[in-house]
């Protein structure tokens, strides 16, 4: 397996989108400099909701057409959820776009107000659209461990959804603990067992730190040959249909534990703080990975300390 990560920074979308206090365009223009500035080149910008649902959402187009002309080379995607919001995001440029299908019924009942067979029927003709229109793709597999609603999800449900999603053929299929309810053994058998049956090079996971155990459940997921970790900048995250769901599992938290296991990122750690405490300012209240006391005592005593 490879010996970096790719980090997919979700800090403007799902980061983003349950903050109470709206952060305007402009901020969020210059949180995704931060973010480039820092060496993340894959980043999750926006999604492509109704903004009564989602109201940090509203300015997906206009933030979706900033960052794919000012950064063409880089990965910007879009979150899109029907036909609606994948004709607005091809409108605004979007090159790669995610979809997402829930395992249990009533988190998709309540997300998007669909029925998962339903939503996996839309995301199989918008996959289908987004080969024909050369759109890089992902497909997010939702309460994959647990469910707010429904507690622990069977693997074997899971492991069935994955596999169904997997023959729509997308570059990446993410798998998602969507509350951060799940257990490191769990994470770990888990990937383990979809590695062996798709290719774990296309492999993401999606983790939050709901209950403290997020970097053990994405070291598991490495030593499982998982390469692909989602992370939000700061820890920032949690989402409006998911009761319970806290934050992302902190990107400067996942660099650090790439950085002591001799795994790349291509991450410049300190430009990675300056984009949290430019953030902090944004949402009002202290905000950063567990590393932050650590980093900042060592910061003190030695100003110009880095890694990437």
């Amino acid at each position: 397996m490879s010996d970096s990560l790719k980090i997919y920074e979700v800090g403007p979308r799902d980061g983003l989108q349950n903050e109470a206090q709206l952060i305007d365009s402009e901020q969020k223009k210059a949180l995704v400099a931060g973010l480039v500035a820092a060496g993340l080149h894959h980043i999750e910008l926006t999604s492509f909701v109704h903004p009564k649902a989602v109201p940090q959402m509203a300015d997906a187009d206009a933030l979706m057409a900033y960052g794919r002309t000012t950064w063409p080379q880089n990965d910007f995607i879009g979150l899109v959820f029907n036909q609606r919001g994948y004709d607005r995001a091809l409108a605004a440029g979007c090159r790669s776009m995610a979809f997402g299908v829930s395992v249990t019924e009533t988190f998709s009942e309540k997300n998007t107000r669909m029925s998962s067979q339903r939503a996996y029927e839309i995301t199989r003709d918008l996959m289908a659209q987004a080969q024909r229109d050369g759109i890089w793709t992902r497909i997010y597999v939702m309460t994959a461990w647990v469910c707010p609603f429904e507690g622990i999800t069977p693997p074997h449900r899971t492991i069935a959804l994955a596999e169904k999603l997997w023959q729509l053929e997308p570059d990446e299929l993410a798998i998602a603990d969507t509350i951060g309810h799940a257990n490191p053994l769990d994470v770990g058998h888990l990937m383990e067992n979809l590695g062996r049956r798709l290719d774990m090079q296309k492999l993401a996971v999606h983790l939050h730190d709901t209950q403290a155990i997020g970097l053990a459940n994405a070291t598991t997921a490495l030593q499982a040959g998982v390469r692909i970790f989602d992370s939000s900048v700061g820890g920032l995250g949690g989402c409006p249909f998911a009761p319970g769901a806290a934050g992302n599992l902190a990107t400067e938290d996942l660099v650090f534990l790439a950085y002591k296991l001799g795994l790349g990122t291509g991450v410049d750690f300190a430009r990675l703080w300056d984009v949290v405490y430019q953030i902090e300012g944004y949402v009002g209240r202290p905000i950063g990975g567990r590393i932050r006391q650590w980093w900042e005592s060592q910061c003190a005593q030695e100003p110009s300390l880095t890694f990437g």
